[in-house]
């Protein structure tokens, strides 16, 4: 299947907050929990920020990089866990804001933090089935936490948009790979405000098993090794897993270093591995080959093997980089975070 990624962009909002400050709030040892998550601050979205409109800057971006005309794009999908609207797509907000309506189809995709990456994989199935030229997947997210929950101080918001097609690509889609269970560590009813999780249980039979048996499926199936990429990308809960997981598999550090943008954003939820992907495509060279796998609470985990083509120079201006992203950051302080985040109701 010649299909792969055409074009990308990423949005994160400029307000941060300090894990020091989240824990001087609840009285809780701050040098402990950097310690422990491998996490300094986080990404707070602004008052009037949500999935919707982080989604839209980071659709715009994609679209502005290549010069992508809108109305080709054939399908979008949006993939979050804070969905503004229990009733009410976000990707139909998403696809008139970017120019896309009407001749296409859209959908909102839920599973856990790899809601966006399983996007992509429908897209690959529209373009490469001949149903559509170019397909959207977007992962977005304004994450909660409970208050003083260990989730606090790393669910962050940021949004990730790749555009699929199978001409002019910056990088080709080699292979992809899924291993699902139903494994419940991480879930929220409706009308809860804040999901709930079984702490170290998200762990082992979570997070673990299923990224390894996701990433070792696919290099199986493609019968390569950690040695075969240039750089590699997993999901970020924090930053220990994933320095773990890569630990575990074979991959060095050095792979992963530049996809690691989780001790600078905090977790993205639906677009963590995505916006570490966008990192490395931001500095990658023609024949890079990069290895991500997804994770997604429930639970599962989506494997990719990618190659970057030469193309990549012609577009890499065209947006704004992530490391352009995280920087000139605005810090604010645990009341105003609860401000933007909705967490004094009235």
């Amino acid at each position: 299947m010649n299909v792969g990624i055409v074009s990308y962009g990423a949005y994160i909002p400029r307000y941060r907050i300090r894990v020091d400050e989240i824990a001087k709030v609840w009285g809780a040892n701050a040098n402990s929990i950097i310690d422990g998550l491998m996490v300094f601050e986080k990404s707070v979205p602004d008052i009037d920020e949500d999935t919707i409109t982080i989604a839209v800057e980071a659709a715009r971006h994609a679209i502005n990089r290549a010069n992508i005309d809108p109305e080709k794009i054939g399908a979008i999908y949006t993939g979050s866990e804070s969905h503004p609207y229990a009733v009410k797509p976000s990707s139909t907000v998403v696809a008139e804001a970017v120019g896309a309506t009407p001749n296409l189809t859209v959908a909102d995709f839920e599973f856990a933090c790899k809601a966006g990456t399983a996007g992509i994989q429908a897209c690959m199935g529209m373009v490469g089935s001949g149903m559509t030229e170019l397909g959207m997947a977007i992962g977005s997210d304004v994450s909660q936490g409970a208050p003083g929950d260990a989730l606090e101080y790393t669910a962050a918001a940021g949004g990730v948009a790749y555009i699929i097609g199978n001409k002019n690509l910056v990088a080709n889609i080699e292979a992809t790979y899924s291993y699902t269970t139903d494994t419940p560590d991480f879930w929220r009813r409706e009308g809860m405000p804040y999901p709930e999780h079984g702490g170290r249980f998200t762990g082992e039979p979570g997070y673990f098993k299923h990224v390894a048996s996701a990433a070792q499926g696919l290099m199986d199936k493609m019968n390569t090794r950690p040695s075969d990429y240039n750089y590699a990308v997993f999901h970020q809960p924090n930053g220990k897993f994933p320095t773990r997981m890569a630990k575990m598999l074979g991959f060095q550090n050095e792979q992963i270093k530049q996809g690691l943008v989780v001790t600078h954003l905090g977790n993205t939820y639906s677009g963590s591995c995505m916006m570490g992907l966008a990192a490395i495509l931001d500095i990658a060279k023609a024949g890079d080959r990069i290895f991500m796998t997804s994770f997604g609470s429930g639970a599962g985990s989506d494997a990719f093997s990618f190659k970057v083509t030469d193309r990549i120079e012609e577009i890499r201006n065209g947006a704004p980089s992530v490391e352009k992203l995280l920087a000139d950051p605005v810090y604010i302080n645990y009341a105003t975070y609860a401000r933007h985040k909705g967490k004094i109701k009235l």
